[in-house]
């Protein structure tokens, strides 16, 4: 069919399909992605998230096939590509966030790309097939999400054990937050580049940018480091140390109640689908093994009763990045000075500030010349604050 001989449907149904096939593509890219960044840590989680790549070429295959019949030509693949963002975001976010942002994307594509009929019969069977499996995506994603978090989706008798159990487990609530290593250098680095910068700014107010500008960014430099690098370190021996104490505490919690904790390792099983009758037969038997039990115990309350990140890692990311990002504001007061250092050091740190608000991100999901501008606005505030007060407080 000649370009010039469609029908308005016709027009609006290649349209569609074009769209549509667009974002196939760009779905099964982020699928494989987040499926390489899971097969190690969770193998079926990755399968899962494999099969919906699949999925998706699937229905690019069947959107080719029906633009063919329309006497369109199938653009390049390689012409559609995502973002390196995106690609970093898939790789380092937060996995809820990512499957958040996914669940999203699948709702929004249900709602703006298949849910509206086209006025082309063919095209309109094909999008809502398509819709219904794409409104699966959502729910498998979903799962997964809850799964992430601990909401699963819970029946009426799993509803009732869980309400039991959180009364049973209140005092033993323990978790691990938190995104690694690199995303805690990342914030190291924008604490030291705001806390110097604004030293170094009000130093500058009250000095005119002389030389104590320097030892003045330099010492809160070093202290910067130094805080956020013990700081990072206690945090984290205290979390393995607490970590370490719930176990011991569970371990005593067995010997002294044992009823009670085999009624907990019980309603556990229930939230996983089993009948309260297997599920008591199984704790029945796992309490003939405490050490297996406590195991079991603290995998389920405790996430397997480890702690954080590795203290001496997360000391050396915290105390490292915030240096370098505190060392920033002082650098041009290294070959400048007077009013030209002051405004060079500013130029500098803003757009430091700009860079570490896009890397947050990352982690973030949000924009990042959105949160490059807010990081950004924040060093305008800071450092506009603290050169007024050190005019005031002029030497």
């Amino acid at each position: 069919m000649e370009h010039g001989q469609q029908t308005n449907d016709e027009r609006e149904a290649i349209a569609r399909l074009l769209r549509a096939w667009r974002g196939e593509i760009e779905a099964g890219a982020i699928y494989h992605l987040l499926a390489d960044r899971e097969r190690a840590s969770d193998p079926r989680r990755a399968e899962i998230i494999e099969r919906m790549a699949e999925a998706e070429a699937k229905h690019r295959q069947r959107i080719e096939a029906r633009l063919r019949e329309l006497g369109v030509p199938i653009p390049n693949p390689a012409s559609v590509r995502i973002s390196p963002w995106m690609r970093l975001q898939a790789r380092w976010a937060p996995l809820e966030r990512v499957l958040a942002a996914r669940e999203a994307a699948e709702e929004d594509e249900i709602t703006d790309r298949y849910h509206h009929p086209t006025g082309d019969a063919a095209t309109d069977r094909l999008l809502a097939e398509i819709r219904a499996d794409e409104q699966r995506h959502a729910r498998q994603i979903g799962t997964m999400r809850a799964a992430e978090d601990g909401r699963e989706n819970l029946t009426p008798t799993q509803a009732h054990a869980q309400a039991t159990l959180e009364r049973l487990t209140r005092r033993e609530t323990w978790h691990r937050t938190g995104a690694g290593w690199i995303s805690g250098a990342i914030y190291g680095a924008n604490d030291g580049l705001a806390a110097v910068f604004g030293i170094v700014a009000g130093v500058s107010g009250a000095t005119g940018g002389s030389h104590l500008v320097v030892t003045a960014g330099l010492a809160g430099a070093v202290a910067s480091a130094l805080s956020m690098a013990t700081g990072a370190f206690l945090a984290e021996r205290s979390e393995a140390e607490v970590a370490a104490a719930n176990v011991a505490q569970e371990r005593e919690e067995i010997a002294a109640h044992p009823e009670e904790e085999k009624e907990e390792l019980s309603l556990y099983y229930q939230l996983k689908g089993l009948s309260r009758e297997e599920a008591d037969a199984l704790a029945d038997k796992l309490a003939l093994n405490p050490d297996a039990m406590l195991q079991l115990l603290t995998a389920e309350e405790l996430g397997g009763g480890k702690g954080g990140e590795n203290p001496l890692e997360s000391a050396l990311a915290a105390g490292i990045s915030t240096g370098l990002g505190a060392i920033i504001p002082v650098i041009p007061f290294f070959w400048l000075g007077g009013v030209t250092g002051v405004v060079v050091a500013f130029i500098v740190s803003l757009i430091a500030h700009f860079l570490v608000g896009a890397a947050k991100a990352l982690f973030t999901l949000r924009s990042w010349w959105a949160s490059g501008l807010e990081m950004t606005m924040a060093g305008v505030i800071v450092g506009g604050v603290t050169y007024v007060l050190g005019l005031f407080f002029r030497v």
